[in-house]
């Protein structure tokens, strides 16, 4: 990785100020979720995979472990506002080099996120436009339009994506609720039983099946750090954003399984496990409502794919800034938005549809559900670490921290984290629906692992080559970079020395 490349513009040491408040964060984080798409996949591969009914205490159990995961997770974020999130939290907590380690595994991991939904919008585009318009063109055409339209709209300021992702989120969670209560209104004979919420009826076999596949359905939700350097009042912007979208997801999560569970009955499972499960949200409404929840599914994967690309944009911009990624990935437009890191990954995407077509992958099995899959379970990985890095930063600074925030919490969730990873490392077959043992179960887990010990060694060849780079990882604030000495002061840092 080359590190003498020149030194960032002045605007590059900081986004946009002040453009995003608590509702477009949680826009972001909801877009980032998909409710629709999770739904429409998560649901019916949970009821599939596991054998269970119930799918709905799961993800409410998932929504409560992940309650208990924020708590020292926005305490961090108040103390180190930093687009890199787990990044600098894992730095500051567990060390430099696993910081960088950290930084990588979030890049694998939310590249897979966002390449991987072009797998799902062209295919379903392909066979939308074809029913619907008698258009017939090969799902690359729609992937690389979808591309496009994320790559143009990377660019734009970010409180101008917040909104069209407003707009977007809040169609998507009425259509939800819509779909939701037309199936609970219809149950199969037995009616509506809520037992299925509780979470004594979760059993121990199939238990780490069915947490394994619910936390995947949440990942997105911890974007609210990203964008904390962005937000107003970042200190009470990041928790409530992050809290809000928590309760949102976790109630319109359970309550649609809930009412699967309720309008096909004792043929739910038998159902998910047929082909016609990636149906079974839109079939609980025949007409109209179908017809209209099947148009926002492609506005809910274009929406995901613009909040992934936000989100990876500004963990390289982060990382471009602080000189472990080559600065000119941490320079911005006039506009505040990381143009060159949002270039970057819209080259990583393109590349991605085109090794798809290329290499004649299916789309939807391999780029998007391997990928989606896999990228999940990355996040599950660094909430896991960032949650130790709460723990371990808290006891060498206490600063007046509640022990609940400070300790309690994170350990709790760092252990329960831990089990939960463990579990998708042992199902991770059964997560992708291929042979035990064969190469994507060992693989695609594992490019983790290779990157975290790239980020490690690149993080100590920077300390041998470019001390000066390797104090600054996982510092990130304009501040601090003037403080450490590094060659790039913010005018508003200058001006305020001069005036001192």
């Amino acid at each position: 990785m080359p590190t003498r490349s020149p030194a960032p513009s002045k605007v590059a040491a900081a986004l946009a100020k002040d453009r995003l408040g608590v509702t477009s964060v949680m826009f972001f984080i909801l877009a980032g979720v998909a409710p629709l798409t999770s739904i429409e996949g998560v649901v019916p591969q949970a009821y599939a995979v596991t054998g269970l009914t119930s799918v709905p205490a799961a993800f409410l159990v998932i929504a409560v472990v992940l309650c208990v995961f924020a708590v020292g997770y926005v305490a961090m974020a108040q103390r180190i506002p930093n687009a890199g999130a787990f990044y600098a939290f894992i730095a500051q907590g567990l060390g430099k080099p696993v910081g960088v380690g950290g930084a990588l595994v979030a890049v694998v991991a939310y590249n897979l996120l966002q390449v991987g939904i072009y797998g799902m919008i062209g295919p379903f585009m392909a066979s939308y436009a074809k029913d619907n318009f008698s258009i017939d063109a090969p799902w690359g055409v729609w992937a690389f339009g979808t591309w496009a339209l994320v790559t143009v709209l990377g660019l734009i300021r970010v409180d101008l994506s917040g909104r069209l992702l407003g707009v977007l989120s809040v169609i998507e969670l009425l259509i939800i609720v819509a779909l939701s209560i037309r199936g609970l209104s219809h149950p199969a004979p037995g009616g509506v039983s809520v037992k299925e919420l509780s979470p004594t009826s979760l059993h121990l076999a199939g238990l780490g099946a069915v947490l394994a596949v619910a936390v995947l359905g949440f990942t997105g939700f911890e974007q609210a750090p990203v964008f904390s350097e962005e937000a107003r009042d970042a200190r009470h912007t990041v928790p409530r954003a992050t809290f809000v979208s928590l309760g949102v997801i976790a109630v319109v999560y359970a309550a649609a399984a809930l009412a699967m569970n309720a309008y096909y009955g004792d043929q739910v499972i038998a159902t998910a496990q047929g082909q016609q499960g990636s149906e079974m949200l839109f079939d609980m409404a025949p007409g109209l409502l179908a017809s209209v929840g099947r148009t926002l599914f492609v506005t809910s994967l274009l929406a995901a794919a613009l909040a992934f690309h936000s989100a990876v944009g500004r963990y390289m911009w982060a990382l471009g800034r602080e000189r472990v990624l080559p600065s000119v990935m941490g320079s911005t437009g006039a506009n505040g938005v990381p143009r060159a890191a949002s270039a970057v990954q819209s080259v990583l995407g393109a590349v991605a549809i085109l090794l798809a077509l290329t290499f004649h992958w299916d789309p939807m099995g391999q780029l998007f559900f391997w990928g989606g899959t896999t990228g999940g379970f990355g996040v599950l990985l660094l909430l896991t670490a960032t949650s130790a890095a709460v723990v371990r930063y808290f006891l060498k600074t206490p600063d007046g921290e509640q022990l609940w925030r400070r300790l309690v919490a994170p350990a709790v969730s760092a252990v329960v984290l831990a089990v939960i990873a463990g579990l998708c490392v042992y199902y991770y077959d059964v997560l992708l629906g291929v042979p035990s043992g064969s190469w994507p179960t060992i693989l695609l887990p594992g490019v983790f692992a290779i990157a975290a010990a790239v980020g490690i060694v690149w993080a100590l060849i920077l300390k041998r080559i470019e001390p000066q780079a390797y104090t600054t990882i996982g510092l990130g604030s304009a501040a601090t970079l003037a403080r450490t000495g590094a060659d790039f002061i913010p005018a508003t840092v200058a001006a305020a020395e001069g005036s001192a």
